[in-house]
């Protein structure tokens, strides 16, 4: 057992004011919203569809994510090429631009009026006030944390372990499914989650691409702007307690190990 000494006693200082800062709003918030209209606005079927886009479009951003970034994290965990810094720093871009610029270069993109746009409605694939909209103004935002989350967890793996493998005989395929895959699952997992909450919080770049159909955040940011912060509360608080208890629901089924931490 670790003795309490100079630097717990400044974590604690440290985590506290961290605790403090994010969460007397998000308590204040649900303090303040009367209980009778929280049940109101969840009786609200404008609402529940709110949530509903928000969080079906979320997740299925989070497959193409994880389809598409899984492959793609193990690369950069393994290999090493010519611009591989240059290529990391590009993935991260969406992180740092603000979103509503996102969606702005999403729009010119894939608008009818550009020529990928104008291909890909040709195609049959709309993406201007649509649920694919959303998904992919989502996507883009969240991108970033399910790849740099896979990443890390496959560079968490020991490569010795893969290797001795493929000089048992092994294949590629082989050893990525039975050794690597199941090795760096929690980490995969942790990036899945933060896609999606990331995902359902989105509002910038979703806002631009596709006003409607709404997701939960356009509707409570349209309802500040027509009607006020009263009415927008009660949705606010309902989108927040939802997204918490998917969250916890999450983090509880892929578990934890904290038996590095001491007491």
């Amino acid at each position: 057992m670790r003795g309490k000494d100079q630097v717990y006693w400044i974590s604690v200082a440290g985590g506290s004011l961290v605790l403090l800062f994010l969460l007397y709003p998000l308590l204040y918030a649900f303090w303040v919203t009367d209980p009778a209209l929280l049940v109101q606005t969840w009786r609200d079927s404008e609402f529940i569809a709110s949530l509903l886009t928000s969080f079906w479009t979320a997740g299925a951003a989070t497959a193409a994510a994880t389809l598409t970034g899984v492959p793609f994290a193990y690369l950069l965990a393994r290999r090493s090429f010519r611009g591989k810094r240059l290529l990391e720093g590009l993935l991260d871009l969406p992180v740092v631009i603000p979103h509503t610029v996102a969606g702005i270069i999403l729009l010119m993109a894939v608008s009818p009026h550009a020529r990928l746009g104008g291909w890909l409605q040709r195609a049959g694939f709309d993406f201007v006030e649509t649920h694919a909209g959303i998904a992919i103004a989502m996507l883009f935002v969240s991108f970033p944390l399910l790849i740099n989350a896979a990443r890390d967890a496959f560079l968490r793996v020991p490569v010795r372990l893969e290797f001795v493998a493929r000089t048992l005989g092994a294949g590629s395929l082989a050893v990525f499914f039975t050794i690597t895959l199941p090795l760096a699952w929690r980490g995969i997992l942790t990036g899945m989650v933060l896609t999606w909450a990331r995902a359902v919080s989105e509002f910038g770049a979703v806002v631009i691409l596709a006003y409607h159909p709404m997701t939960a955040p356009v509707l409570i940011y349209e309802r500040f702007e027509s009607y006020g912060l009263a009415y927008a509360r009660p949705a606010a608080v309902l989108l927040l307690a939802v997204s918490l208890l998917v969250f916890v629901v999450v983090r509880l089924i892929a578990g934890g190990d904290d038996s590095r931490a001491g007491s």
